[in-house]
């Protein structure tokens, strides 16, 4: 176990944060007494985090995925069973309720 006041901990910060990474406790202590008032340790390092299906692995789009799409496609879905399904609203129907 490595200690240093606070004072020492300021001048030589960086060899306590090597002895820190190496596993090694390191105790910061304040006045004459050398009272502890702040313990140094290493964190571990984070795992770099997934995004969706981009980074699953075993994961593939199919062929059809990078086919271009036909030109007389809408943009909308044709079913109402489709939960992306959203009717396209008429002139009519949106002077009917109001709405612009």
């Amino acid at each position: 176990m490595a200690s240093a006041t606070i004072f020492e901990a300021k001048t030589n910060l960086s060899e306590l944060i090597k002895k820190a990474k190496a596993g090694e406790r390191v105790v910061i202590t304040s006045g004459r007494e050398k009272t502890p008032v702040a313990e140094l340790t290493a964190i571990a390092p984070s795992k770099p985090k997934r995004l969706g299906a981009l980074y699953t692995p075993g994961f593939k789009l199919g062929d059809a995925f990078w086919e271009p799409l036909p030109d007389d496609w809408s943009g909308e879905t044709e079913h109402e069973s489709d939960p992306l399904f959203m009717p396209r609203n008429s002139p009519k129907d949106l002077a009917a309720s109001g709405k612009k």
